[in-house]
């Protein structure tokens, strides 16, 4: 786990101070590339922590379970998840039954190779997923500003964040527009989270 808030998971509990974890499998590091870059976007407002479900731990369940919003995200296999992120939301079942994450807010964010990879796929999964855990879904409201890869939401998603790598090292790909847009979806949920917080100091500026 990568925690990047300013506070520690102790201190978060202290002063309540809303809270994002961005849960992801990341088989090569682009996928890896997307969730840092919503991170970027979030971090200052929110706390936020990353876990990586590929070495995920109690410490890591602990930091999901309190966070007060979760974005779930994968890379794209075959038109679902990787099998390793589709073993986690397995495991999440005991916290299905006793509605840990209920009343949470979610969102989702996926990468593929190609320019479709059927991503919207994925993002349903996943969306279904947190619906069956009783959390409300937050999507991307972003009008696409083109379709070159400088562009913001060049994808034109709204369920969730789509991302495209090349066959290319992650820190050529995706491209900037890709990330760009990342960083603006990690912007807006946690302005969302901000403005739906009771008590939030900061509420009322967004």
């Amino acid at each position: 786990m990568n925690d990047l808030s300013t506070n520690n998971q102790s201190s978060h509990q202290a002063d309540s101070k809303p809270s994002i974890a961005i849960v992801y499998h990341s088989n090569y590091g682009h996928t890896r590339r997307v969730a840092q870059a919503i991170a970027q976007g979030a971090n200052g407002q929110v706390g936020v922590s990353m876990v990586d479900i590929a070495a995920i731990d109690e410490q890591d369940w602990a930091c999901i379970d309190a966070a007060s919003l979760i974005v779930f995200g994968s890379a794209v296999y075959m038109g679902s998840v990787t099998a390793e992120f589709k073993t986690f939301m397995d495991s999440t079942s005991k916290r299905w039954v006793a509605r840990t994450w209920q009343g949470k807010f979610a969102a989702g964010f996926a990468n593929s190779g190609g320019l479709s990879g059927d991503k919207l796929a994925v993002l349903q999964q996943l969306c279904l997923f947190a619906m069956q855990h009783g959390m409300n879904w937050v999507g991307m409201p972003l009008m696409p500003t083109g379709n070159s890869e400088e562009d913001l939401n060049r994808l034109s998603s709204f369920l969730g964040l789509m991302t495209q790598s090349a066959d290319l090292p992650p820190e050529l790909s995706p491209c900037q527009g890709d990330i760009q847009t990342a960083v603006w979806f990690g912007e807006h949920l946690a302005k969302t989270l901000l403005r739906f917080t009771p008590n939030s100091q900061t509420n009322q500026t967004v």
